[in-house]
């Protein structure tokens, strides 16, 4: 058995922590809502979701027998974090932890009676949605906690907020459902002074009140992702009560837009030297034939390519870090393999860590990643790829109390 990975990410479960509790401390009293959709944007949802229960400790759900659905959960007393997924096997993975699991985006008819035994929150993003949901609750004779998903300018998902009133009012209506929210989604909160994001804010204030004025009202008023976290503090004053934080909890930010919050990286991408070679001068490296060594070149080839989660974009331009030091990458970057220069590194030896993305001083970020591919950060670490070996750092001993 091979105990050795060649690529691994290191997630730092304290820091995560510690990102989560800062986000807190910005947004009080509003609650957090952690966003683990995409295996914890794939670094690794039950270890991350793990560390999130034990830092906030509180009485949140026990496990009870039904004899209709079998196990599920019910309330004991409410948690102030919760977990967002994205789709109903993210959400049954998350359940044993006993913590609130919102759905925040659709759900589809065959999964609704399995996600009401579960007690996960469901979206009302239409009318049908709701009665299908409506009708599983009372045939299973549960009550399902809904949230009503307002489309208010993203386009994606939602009731359209022409149609929000009356059809809330309709959904208000529905036997076996707590409506408990109502939430939106901003597709450039980065850009918290662009009209389009002012009027989102406007149009979901006055849906409120206007449903408010005939008696409808919420528990829970949430709009706020990390950009508008970082961006829109609009977003998480009354009467907004949750935010929804995904990639500040990685440490990581849009770079389209500011960073008020000082977090930190919690992944670090290594690997190991594969070869050392000293090519001749005029000798091709790589697929294309993109880069030729201009003189006789000491060059270490790594066990990391674009399978790993490396944008092709590095080719000829970025740098990854050996022994303290950056060392340009030389040509196109592979699949498996990609070839640097180890020119500024005499002591390199076969097998040595290589340092391709993490919080160290010097190393490429995340973020400077996203920049060179012309994408954005999310896309960087759900592009993490199977073979890479997740290791958690002091995954059960999360910092503070």
């Amino acid at each position: 058995m091979l105990n050795s990975p060649r690529v691994w990410v290191e997630i730092d479960l304290p820091q995560l922590c510690e990102n989560y509790r800062r986000i807190a401390r910005a947004v009080a009293p509003c609650r957090v809502l952690a966003v683990l959709k995409a295996n914890a944007y794939g670094l690794g949802v039950e270890p991350v979701a793990r560390a999130l229960a034990q830092a906030q400790r509180r009485i949140g759900l026990r496990p009870v027998q039904d004899e209709k659905c079998g196990i599920g959960l019910r309330p004991v007393q409410e948690t102030e974090i919760s977990f967002g997924v994205a789709e109903p096997r993210e959400a049954a993975q998350l359940l044993p932890l006993g913590k609130r699991v919102h759905l925040l985006s659709a759900v589809l008819p065959d999964e609704i009676g399995e996600m009401v035994c579960g007690n996960v929150t469901l979206p009302a993003t239409d009318l049908e949605t709701a009665r299908l949901i409506s009708a599983a609750a009372c045939q299973l004779n549960r009550v399902a906690t809904v949230h009503c998903k307002i489309d208010t300018g993203m386009g994606r998902l939602g009731i359209l907020a022409e149609n929000a009133v009356e059809t809330v009012r309709e959904i208000f209506k529905l036997p076996g459902l707590r409506l408990e929210g109502i939430f939106t989604h901003f597709p450039i909160a980065y850009e918290p002074e662009n009209p389009h994001t002012q009027k989102q804010v406007s149009t979901f204030l006055k849906i409120l009140g206007t449903l408010r004025s005939g008696g409808i009202t919420f528990d829970l008023v949430h709009a706020a992702n990390s950009d508008a976290i970082n961006n829109l503090p609009r977003a998480f004053q009354p009467p907004f009560n949750l935010v929804r934080a995904g990639l500040n909890l990685h440490g990581s930010f849009d770079p389209a837009g500011a960073r008020n919050l000082d977090l930190h990286p919690v992944l670090t991408l290594k690997t190991r030297l594969a070869a050392i070679r000293t090519l001749p001068a005029g000798h091709p490296v790589g697929y294309g034939l993109t880069y030729r060594t201009p003189s006789a070149t000491r060059v270490g080839t790594i066990s990391a390519g674009y399978a790993d989660g490396l944008p092709l974009a590095l080719s000829n331009r970025g740098f990854v870090m050996v022994h303290n030091t950056p060392c340009p990458v030389l040509g196109r970057v592979s699949m498996d393999y990609t070839t640097i220069s180890l020119e500024g590194v005499p002591s390199a030896r076969v097998g040595d860590e290589v340092i391709c993305l993490g919080s160290l001083p010097g190393a490429p970020t995340v973020e400077d990643w996203a920049e060179l591919k012309g994408t954005h950060p999310y896309e960087i670490i759900c592009s993490l790829g199977n073979r890479v070996q997740r290791v958690f750092k002091n995954e059960s001993t999360p910092r503070g109390p």
